[in-house]
């Protein structure tokens, strides 16, 4: 085979293999092929991603809670947890609770709460009020004040900061009047008991008789609350004390159940230590919180 016939047969061969490969190029760009088929993949995940991303509008409709906190720090890690299971509970998976908190720092006031009515409230005031505001500026829908004591400005914090407040006070006498009880005790800071802000919201509402220790005891609850409970103190003396006094007031002043009003007796004193009915303020408050945000 000559030269040329060898030159013509590579020619053609060549040829040949750019045809192929411009072939298979073309063939790579019809319609229907695989890159069509990943650009069409491509678009549906984000579509599926796009709808899986419109939230839920039962729950995005849940209520911001603005707590104001550090009445103490420790019954507000309390309401943390209790709202957060109570909204888990409702609404499962990892569902949790829209909370903003700005915690006052209670060494500030707790001389004067501690002093109940001689004490300087207006510094008290101004220091709820501020805070009460700087959650409004937040984006809080409503507010609640995990302290029993404070929420004697619920209702002039609501008036003066045209929002919601969730009063503790309210709360608990709903849970006492479903109870069916009519004669309960109120064991709580010096300042609720004396003040009739907390008691008014059972008796003139429901009918509830409220029961304040004697003054001895006033002043014994209040010490136990101020000088040990606030600053994480916890002692089985003062726990003794307190059961003493609620067994003295089944006695003697015939109650029927006796409210803590005060959101850090219930770490110290639980139903199975006395006999009659006992009504946690903190776990009620919490409670009504996420039921209020959740639309309940």
């Amino acid at each position: 085979m000559n030269n040329t016939v060898l030159s013509l047969l590579a020619l053609l061969s060549i040829s040949l293999l750019l045809g192929g490969c411009v072939a298979s190029e073309a063939q790579s760009v019809q319609p229907g092929n695989q890159t069509d088929n990943q650009t069409s993949g491509q678009a549906a995940n984000q579509a599926n991603a796009s709808s899986a991303a419109q939230p839920d509008q039962a729950k995005s409709g849940m209520k911001v809670i603005g707590m104001i906190g550090g009445v103490s720090w420790l019954s507000s890690a309390e309401y943390y947890t209790l709202i957060n299971e109570r909204v888990n509970q409702k609404l499962g998976g990892s569902h949790s609770a829209k909370i903003l908190m700005y915690s006052i720092d209670f060494g500030e006031v707790s001389d004067d709460v501690k002093a109940a009515d001689k004490g300087n409230w207006t510094h008290v005031r101004e220091i709820i009020m501020d805070a009460a505001q700087r959650l409004k500026a937040g984006g809080a829908d409503f507010i609640i004040i995990p302290s029993n004591t404070m929420n004697y400005f619920a209702d002039d914090l609501q008036q003066n900061q045209s929002i919601y407040v969730l009063n503790i006070a309210d709360a608990t006498a709903r849970k006492v009047n479903e109870s069916g009880k009519k004669r309960v005790a109120l064991l709580a800071s010096k300042f609720v008991m004396e003040q009739d802000f907390y008691r008014k919201k059972l008796t003139d509402t429901y009918g509830i008789t409220m029961v304040k220790p004697n003054e001895t005891e006033q002043d014994y609850i209040n010490s136990v609350i101020f000088d040990e409970l606030t600053v994480g103190r916890f002692r089985n003396e003062s726990r003794d004390g307190i059961i003493r006094i609620i067994n003295r007031m089944v006695n003697d002043d015939g109650i029927d159940g006796v409210v803590l009003g005060c959101t850090e007796l219930p770490m110290l004193i639980k139903q199975d230590d006395v006999s009659v009915q006992v009504y946690d303020t903190t776990a009620i408050h919490a409670d009504a919180a996420a039921d209020y945000a959740l639309g309940k």
